[in-house]
């Protein structure tokens, strides 16, 4: 398969630390992509390249082939790359609702005169925005908590609601940093059940985990970083008994 997302050689140092180096990844269009390793291994700050949030000390980030490299944030989410974060980042004094409408605020191509003057067009697309932000709270099992403030909505609801408000943009890539982190074990379930469908739709997924049993569970390929180098990638199943992973999460070998 063509890949959609690609880094070549790929390094970040902040000062004399390597974040990232030399990491070289295709992702496929239309994958379930999982990107694994301990803690400290350059996951998140690979995402971070990946969307904008950090500019590469070398290297290059690749977007359906035109480099993205050097783009801000914003305008690489213009181009349909969304993504959550490890930290919840949602607006606790808005609704779930209006959190899920900021992420189209791209898609609100609304004119000066229409704001100010309430125009029909402006209306239909507030109406059919509305429509939507309803329709993605339902697809992550919120659509009772609409109305409900961010703040009073408990943490593994938050992560939902954060994937709901990627996914109104209409993502052609949905990167998803540590999704199942500090969630219930129900809510894994849920939130497995989501990030499936959502690669069923036809959005390739890349998901950072730590939950090894959930990316064995979900993953098509799955990357593993140590210290800001590839390791290895492969098969789900590959990866779990090759012995150089073993020896990253464990600190030794296998016997």
């Amino acid at each position: 398969m063509t890949a959609l997302l690609a880094t070549q050689s790929l390094s970040l140092r902040f000062g004399g630390l390597d974040a990232l180096s030399g990491v070289t990844l295709e992702i496929p269009e239309l994958s379930l992509f999982a990107v694994i390793g301990p803690n400290g291994a350059g996951k998140t700050s690979l995402f971070n390249c990946l969307t904008g949030f950090y500019r590469p000390s070398s290297g290059s980030v690749t977007f359906d082939g035109h480099d993205i490299t050097r783009l801000p944030a914003h305008q690489v989410a213009a181009l349909g790359i969304r993504r959550t974060f490890q930290n919840v980042r949602v607006f606790p004094r808005l609704s779930a609702r209006e959190n899920v409408l900021i992420g189209a605020h791209l898609r609100a191509s609304a004119s000066p005169w229409g704001t100010v003057f309430g125009t029909p067009g402006m209306r239909r697309r507030e109406r059919a925005l509305a429509d939507e932000a309803e329709h993605w709270l339902n697809y992550v099992g919120l659509g009772d908590k609409a109305n409900v403030l961010a703040a009073d909505l408990a943490y593994g609801v938050r992560k939902r609601l954060e994937v709901a408000r990627a996914l109104i943009a209409r993502p052609r890539v949905l990167l998803l940093d540590e999704p199942a982190a500090g969630v219930s074990s129900v809510e894994r379930d849920e939130l497995a059940d989501v990030i499936r469908r959502t690669w069923e739709s036809g959005v390739t997924v890349v998901i950072i985990e730590h939950d090894v049993e959930l990316v064995m569970q979900l993953a098509k390929t799955v990357a593993v970083l140590d210290r800001g180098r590839l390791l290895v990638e492969g098969h789900p199943e590959t990866v779990r008994n090759d012995e150089r992973v073993i020896e990253a999460y464990l600190g030794r070998r296998r016997r």
